[in-house]
C-alpha cells in the first residue's frame, strides 16, 4: 500500500508543472469574462422567471383558480431549467441537436415506457382545462372518497377521511366517472324510513314533512320532499328529501335521524324493526 501511494506521489510531481500550467492556460481573462457573462445571463433568466411566478400569483384567483396556478408556475420552472441547460451547452459547443441525434435509439425505447406519463400529462390538461374539481373539493373515484390537496400534470393527489393520502393518476380520473361532491354549494341528503303497514300512511307522509322543520342547518331551497318509495319486507318505504350546504353534512345527518325519530313519536307512528318474542313454555 505504501509503494503505491509513493508512486502516485511520484506521479503527481512529475506532472505538477503540466497541472499548474493547465490552471493558468483555463484561467485566462477570456475565460473569466465568459464565466461572468454566463452567470449574468442565467441570473436575467432567473429574474424573468421569478417575475412570472409572481405575475402569475398576483392573478385574481376567480380568473385564474389556485391549481391551475401551481401548474402553471411548475411549466415555468421547467422552462426555465431547459434554458439554462440549453445556454450552457451551447457555450460548450454542444449543439441540442447532435444529443437528440445521440439519443434517438434511446430515445424510442424511452418513448415506449413513457407512454403512462404521456397519457397522464395530456389528461392533466383536460383536467384543468374542463374544470371538473379544485382544490378542497370532495371527490368520489375508483371507490375511494377524498379531499383535493393537489392537483399536477401527472396526477390529482387527495386525503381520505381517514387521513391516509392517495395518488391518482390523471389518466384514470380521465377514464373513471368522477363524482364531484363540493362541486356545487349545496346538494340533496335522502333518508330511508319505514312506517308499519297498519299506519295511516297520508297522516305518516304529512308527519314526515315536518322533520326538516326540526334542522337548523336544513336548506329552505330548494324545498325539501318526501314521498312513498313502496312496499318493504316489513313495512312502507318512505323517503325524505332535504338539502343542505357542503360543510354541514355531518351536522345535517344528525338532526334529521334525530328530527324524524321525534316527529313519529310525537305522532305514535311505529317504525318497524325486527323483534324477538320469547315465550315462556
Amino acid at each position: 500500500m505504501e509503494k503505491e501511494l509513493s508512486i502516485i506521489k511520484q506521479d503527481f510531481l512529475d506532472h505538477k508543472e503540466d497541472f499548474i500550467e493547465a490552471i493558468k492556460n483555463f484561467f485566462t481573462i477570456h475565460h473569466i469574462f465568459m464565466g461572468i457573462g454566463m452567470l449574468l445571463v442565467i441570473l436575467i433568466y432567473y429574474i424573468i422567471y421569478r417575475l412570472v411566478r409572481k405575475g402569475i400569483r398576483r392573478v385574481n384567483i376567480e380568473k385564474l383558480p389556485e391549481e391551475r396556478k401551481e401548474i402553471l408556475i411548475r411549466v415555468a420552472r421547467y422552462i426555465y431549467y431547459f434554458a439554462v441547460v440549453v445556454y450552457v451547452l451551447g457555450l460548450f459547443g454542444i449543439k441540442l441537436s447532435a444529443i437528440w441525434g445521440a439519443a434517438g435509439i434511446a430515445g424510442v425505447a424511452i418513448g415506449f415506457a413513457a407512454q403512462t406519463s404521456v397519457s397522464n400529462l395530456i389528461s392533466g390538461i383536460f383536467i384543468v382545462s374542463e374544470k371538473s374539481l379544485k382544490l378542497g373539493d370532495t371527490i368520489i373515484i375508483n371507490d375511494v372518497t377524498g379531499v383535493v390537496d393537489a392537483i399536477s400534470l401527472l396526477s390529482v393527489r387527495i386525503h381520505t377521511y381517514d387521513n391516509q393520502m392517495v395518488r391518482i393518476p390523471n389518466s384514470s380520473i380521465i377514464n373513471s366517472v368522477l363524482t364531484n361532491n363540493t362541486y356545487n354549494s349545496y346538494r340533496r341528503f335522502l333518508v330511508n324510513v319505514s312506517v308499519a303497514y297498519e299506519s295511516d300512511l297520508p297522516f305518516a307522509l304529512e308527519t314526515l314533512k315536518k322533520a326538516p322543520e326540526l334542522c337548523p342547518t336544513a336548506r329552505t331551497f330548494p324545498e325539501s320532499k318526501a314521498w312513498i318509495e313502496g312496499f318493504g319486507a316489513s313495512g312502507i318505504n318512505m323517503i325524505l328529501a332535504i338539502w343542505f350546504n357542503n360543510n354541514d353534512l355531518a351536522t345535517v345527518k344528525s338532526e334529521v335521524f334525530i328530527a324524524v325519530k321525534k316527529v313519529f313519536d310525537d305522532a305514535n307512528i311505529e317504525i318497524p324493526y325486527n323483534k324477538i318474542v320469547v315465550q315462556n313454555a
